[in-house]
């Protein structure tokens, strides 16, 4: 595990994370903890094929060819035993461009899209910037986990919903939906017609004793009405790469996002972009499977820390995902208030919970993917802040 350790200095990269706290937060001296990529290098593999595609030195346009698909297909067969026809793909630059397609491709202006919160925020800015109308089937949290209402969950389906953004593995909440859940959810879509959109870009980054399940896997008829949204992102940590795939079994629903990235001038993703996500697909498991056993020790030096010097906060159990969703409602103090005490006395930046809708206030996200070094400073500047 020792090549997690080391801090690497990331400012001066045009990192969002690292260099536009000052814009974010109005302060530079704080240490970030919010965006959701890691302060790790990805597999050594990655940037080998990277190294050996810059020295040859031109980049002409370049296509997604099958030998990237096959990357794609096998991974999700050994990792989420499913079987993927490579047709299904199509590319985007991100999973959160691929949203917005998919939207502009399925649904009118007025039309509603069905979204649970809290959850990761562009789930409700891509609504909103594409004119659509926003059903919210908030998420329950009760004794300290968070579970689905499947009779509210229902209820707004039956208003007219055309589609529904699920997340899977969740952001923030970090729950990894099981197989009941997920054909419950496939079912009511189903009888009520309503397309869904599944983004799965943490589905890699589980822990021991969960399971991902991708939904379209679950049924041919779920698979007929699934959109599923990967990248290698978040877990090789390459988003600045811009390489993602949209995953669609249904010919006709696949011509009409086509036709959409035709309409935007889209054909391709970039050469490195193509380039690092093979190599990630089939070189990458190895990396994967250490830095799993080394976030898992991330999320429980942070809960025993937590616990022991901040008992009045709970960290909502991370089944999957990087992130650590602190509930912190029982200091009594207002967003604002709690923000300035991280910003100010902690000189820490976290997410504040609102930012995921109705249900997240009096959280925060913690993003807890770096070397142990870090993690330390950040929990004691947590402590600092709150104490």
């Amino acid at each position: 595990m020792n090549h997690f350790e080391g801090v690497i200095n990331r400012k001066g990269t045009s990192s969002v994370k690292w260099d536009l706290t000052k814009t974010v937060f109005g302060k530079e001296d704080v240490l970030p903890m919010w965006v959701a990529d890691m302060d790790f290098k990805p597999p050594q593999e990655v940037l080998n094929a990277l190294q050996d595609r810059l020295q040859h030195g031109i980049f002409g346009y370049t296509f997604v060819g099958d030998a990237t698909a096959d990357s794609i297909t096998q991974w999700l067969k050994k990792r989420h035993h499913w079987l993927v026809n490579k047709e299904w793909l199509l590319y985007s630059p991100g999973v959160v461009p691929s949203i917005s397609t998919i939207i502009q491709a399925l649904t009118d202006p007025g039309d509603m899209v069905l979204v649970q919160s809290p959850v990761y925020t562009p789930f409700f800015s891509l609504v909103e910037d594409n004119e659509r109308m926003i059903e919210n089937a908030p998420l329950v949290y009760q004794d300290g986990a968070y579970t689905i209402d499947f009779e509210a969950f229902e209820q707004s389906l039956k208003k007219g919903v055309k589609l529904f953004l699920l997340c899977n593995p969740h952001n923030p909440s970090g729950r990894v939906w099981t197989q009941d859940e997920l054909m419950k959810i496939g079912e009511l879509c189903n009888q009520y017609n309503v397309v869904i959109v599944s983004d799965e870009i943490h589905c890699d980054l589980v822990y021991e004793s969960h399971k991902h399940i991708p939904i379209a896997s679950l049924d041919e008829k779920f698979a007929e009405q699934t959109i599923t949204c990967i990248a290698p992102s978040k877990t090789f940590n390459l988003a600045g790469l811009q390489a993602s795939a949209m995953i669609v079994k249904n010919a006709e629903t696949r011509e009409k996002i086509a036709n959409v990235h035709k309409k935007q001038g889209f054909f391709t993703l970039s050469t490195f972009g193509i380039v690092g996500m093979e190599a990630a697909y089939r070189q990458g498991e190895p990396w994967l499977k250490d830095i799993l056993i080394y976030l898992k020790e991330n999320v429980k030096i942070s809960k025993e820390f937590i616990q022991k010097h901040l008992p009045e906060l709970h960290v909502v159990e991370p089944e999957g995902t990087y992130l650590l969703w602190i509930d912190c409602q029982k200091l009594g103090l207002s967003e604002k208030e709690l923000t300035r005490r991280l910003l100010d006395k902690g000189k820490l930046a976290l997410e504040p919970g609102s930012k995921y809708g109705p249900g997240g206030e009096g959280f925060v996200r913690m993003n807890i993917a770096c070397p142990r070094e870090l993690l330390q400073d950040g929990l004691q500047r947590l402590h600092r802040a709150l104490h």
